[in-house]
C-alpha cells in the first residue's frame, strides 16, 4: 500500500502543482522518489508531529493539498489538537496519511497499536476517512482525495497487502464497493487493510461460501453518509475491521443505518481483554488474540 501511495502521488503531484507532501522524519525508503522529484514540495518536519500538523495547515492555507505522512499513531493522537482545531475546523485541504493502521506494527507494542483511530477521527465533522483494502483502492481513494480536496485521513497497511481489484475501482463515500458477489443474502462489509483477511474466510470457509464481501474504503461524519439503499439486499452483513469495535467503522455503519441494525453485527479488535492493547507481536497473532481470524470470521 505504501508503495502505491507514493506511485499516485507522484502521478497526480505531475499535473497538480499545488500536492506536497510533508513527514516526520521517517518513511525513508518510500519517500525519495517524490523528495527527488519535488524538492521544492517536501518538507521534513522532525520528530515533531504537533509542529508538522501546524506546518501542513499553514501550507494548505496558501492553495496546497498537504499529504502528512507518518507511523500508525503519531499523526492522529500526538496531534489531535492540532488536527482538530488547525485542519478540521477551518476546513483545510490537508490528508493525514497514517502508515500500518491496525495492528501492522504489533513488534513494537502499544505505542504503534493504532486501533483507536477511526474513533478519534470520525468525531471530527469536517474529516473523511480513506481505508483503502488494497493497493488499487489506495489509488482509487488518491484519486477521489485530490479531486475532492478536503481535511481526510488516509489508513495504509504496510504489510505488503495483495493485490485484490483486477482495475483501480470507482469510489464514493460511503459507496459499497463489489469485492464478490455471492448467491445467498448475507455479507461481509469491511474496511481497510482486512480486506484479504475475510476474502480468504470465503474462500476456506464452508460456513461463509456463499456470502458476498464489500468494500468501504471512504466514509467518515454525519456529512458522508452512508448512500441509501445499498443494505436492503442483505437480510445479514457482519461488519469487519482492525480496529476496536466501539467507535469505529461498525459503529458507524450502525449509525447510519437505524433502518437495518437487527441484520448488522461488528467484528473488530476485541477490547475487553486486557491482553489485546497491550500485547506485543507480530499483526497476524495480535489480530488472532483480538478475534480478527478466519475462524472468529467463520462463526
Amino acid at each position: 500500500m505504501r508503495n502505491a501511495f507514493i506511485d499516485e502521488l507522484i502521478a497526480l503531484a505531475e499535473t497538480n502543482p499545488q500536492i506536497a507532501l510533508v513527514v516526520g522524519d521517517l518513511g525513508f525508503g518510500v519517500v525519495e522518489p517524490f523528495a527527488a522529484r519535488f524538492p521544492k514540495r517536501f518538507f521534513n518536519a522532525g520528530v515533531a508531529e504537533q509542529s508538522m500538523m501546524g506546518l501542513c495547515a499553514g501550507l494548505a492555507s496558501e492553495g496546497f493539498h498537504v499529504f502528512a505522512y507518518s507511523i500508525a499513531n503519531f499523526p492522529t493522537f500526538r496531534c489531535a489538537e492540532q488536527i482538530r482545531n488547525d485542519v478540521d475546523y477551518h476546513c483545510l485541504p490537508v490528508t493525514v496519511v497514517s502508515v500500518g493502521g491496525g495492528l501492522a506494527y504489533g513488534n513494537l507494542g502499544y505505542s504503534h497499536h493504532a486501533i483507536q483511530d477511526y474513533a478519534l477521527i470520525r468525531s471530527m465533522p469536517n474529516m473523511l476517512i480513506a481505508a483503502p483494502g488494497d493497493p488499487m483502492e489506495v489509488r482509487a481513494c488518491m484519486r477521489y482525495l485530490v479531486r475532492n480536496p478536503q481535511p481526510s485521513y488516509l489508513r495504509l497497511g504496510k504489510s505488503g497487502e495483495p493485490i485484490v481489484h483486477a482495475n483501480v475501482p470507482t469510489v464514493a463515500p460511503g459507496v459499497l464497493v463489489p469485492i464478490r458477489r455471492g448467491s445467498s443474502l448475507e455479507t461481509f462489509i469491511s474496511t481497510g487493510a482486512v480486506l484479504p483477511l475475510v476474502r480468504a474466510t470465503i474462500d476456506t470457509s464452508a460456513s461463509r461460501l456463499h456470502w458476498s464481501h464489500y468494500s468501504m474504503p471512504l466514509w467518515g461524519m454525519s456529512t458522508k453518509q452512508l448512500v441509501p439503499g445499498q443494505l436492503s439486499q442483505f437480510q445479514r452483513i457482519l461488519t469487519v475491521e482492525d480496529h476496536l469495535c466501539d467507535g469505529g467503522f461498525g459503529s458507524w455503519m450502525l449509525e447510519t443505518s437505524l433502518n437495518h441494525p437487527e441484520v448488522m453485527r461488528r467484528l473488530g479488535v476485541r477490547a475487553l481483554d486486557p491482553k489485546v492493547c497491550g500485547l506485543v507481536g507480530q499483526q497476524a497473532a495480535l489480530n488472532v488474540v483480538g478475534g480478527l481470524s478466519p475462524v472468529a470470521l467463520a462463526t
